[in-house]
């Protein structure tokens, strides 16, 4: 890629050309990281909010409720709550409570693992000072245009 465009060239850059690349670029990397162990990202995503859950588990309408807003995936969160019940990795009572298993942890574990590093890959040669920065612009461009933006 060549970054030899001047700052007052690069300051007239198409915003959402740019963002909609790095967010192909990026998305695309982290799921071939994910598939690597069978997954995709809502599947990942349940898992992630399953794994400090204590002994009593998480509701799946809390889950489903706090990951509404994920890319948009709304209610097709439940047919993939369900698959993850099918494969085994996670278990769900009487009550709809979820928990994960031992195979589902030990899958979490493994594809966190590969996801960190595909995160590393990701944020090579940028320091937590520069991605912060360009995260706080992205937010603030969302805000001007009374856009919606979520994640935690």
């Amino acid at each position: 890629m060549d970054y030899s465009h001047d700052d007052a060239g690069l300051a007239r850059q198409p915003i959402g050309y740019w963002s909609w690349a790095a967010h192909e670029a990026t998305v695309t990397h982290i799921r071939a990281a994910l598939a690597e162990h069978g997954l995709t990202q809502p599947p990942w995503w349940v898992l992630n909010q399953l794994t400090d859950a204590d002994e009593a588990g998480r509701p799946r309408a809390e889950v489903v409720a706090t990951l509404r807003g994920y890319l948009h995936v709304g209610d097709a969160l439940e047919p993939e709550i369900d698959a993850l019940v099918g494969r085994d990795l996670v278990t769900e009572d009487a009550t709809t409570r979820l928990r994960l298993t031992t195979a589902g942890h030990a899958l979490r574990a493994e594809a966190a693992e590969r996801v960190g590093r595909a995160r590393a890959e990701i944020h090579t040669g940028i320091a937590d000072e520069e991605f912060v920065a360009a995260l706080k612009v992205l937010q603030r461009m969302i805000h001007n245009v009374g856009g919606k933006a979520w994640h935690h």
